[in-house]
């Protein structure tokens, strides 16, 4: 049988009470309060973003304040750039590529909760990846939704929600975000 843990990491509904869960949560929320304590050049800042992230490249930087859930579902990959006040919940899986900045106030969401209104009075949620490809710039308070993949070398206006997939060399923007022209590496 499946933990909560498991459940949720595989889009299942998953009780969000769960011991395991719980602890993981508090652990991240204990190392986020020391993160957003700390500032550029702070010598702590690597060593915090590391025990927070340990899943991302040396190289990639997060300015704080961050939040997220529980840190190890992220992967930054090299020479990401995350500006202050980023939001991810990361229940699945949240993978950046290579060299993708993004912007303040940005949002990332796993989480997804039972359209039920009875269901939703329970502590449970399911949870689905977010995958951001190589080369990619979120512009400031973007959303991304639960499931989304956006390809590599796009681009998200500033402020769009992205609700559905992206593909490769995209610009999008709007609420929902579309897509209005392809770029070609200019």
């Amino acid at each position: 049988m499946a933990t909560e843990k498991e459940k949720m990491r595989n889009g299942e509904l998953a009780n969000t009470s769960d011991p395991e869960l719980m602890a993981e949560l508090s652990k991240a929320k204990v190392l986020i309060a020391k993160l957003n304590t700390l500032y550029l050049g702070s010598p702590d800042l690597r060593v915090t973003l590391d025990e927070l992230l340990p899943n991302s490249h040396s190289t990639a930087m997060v300015c704080p304040p961050f939040y997220c859930d529980y840190g190890y579902n992220i992967e930054l990959g090299e020479n990401v750039f995350i500006n202050f006040n980023c939001v991810i919940l990361d229940g699945a899986p949240v993978k950046i590529g290579h060299h993708t900045l993004i912007g303040p106030s940005v949002q990332i969401y796993t989480p997804q909760h039972p359209m039920n209104y009875l269901d939703r009075r329970q502590p449970v949620e399911s949870a689905h990846p977010v995958t951001i490809g190589d080369d990619c710039w979120i512009g400031g308070g973007a959303i991304i939704c639960p499931g989304v993949t956006i390809g590599n070398r796009c681009i998200i206006g500033a402020g769009s929600v992205v609700t559905k997939d992206l593909p490769d060399d995209s610009l999008a923007v709007g609420n929902p975000a579309i897509v209005k022209r392809k770029l070609n590496g200019d």
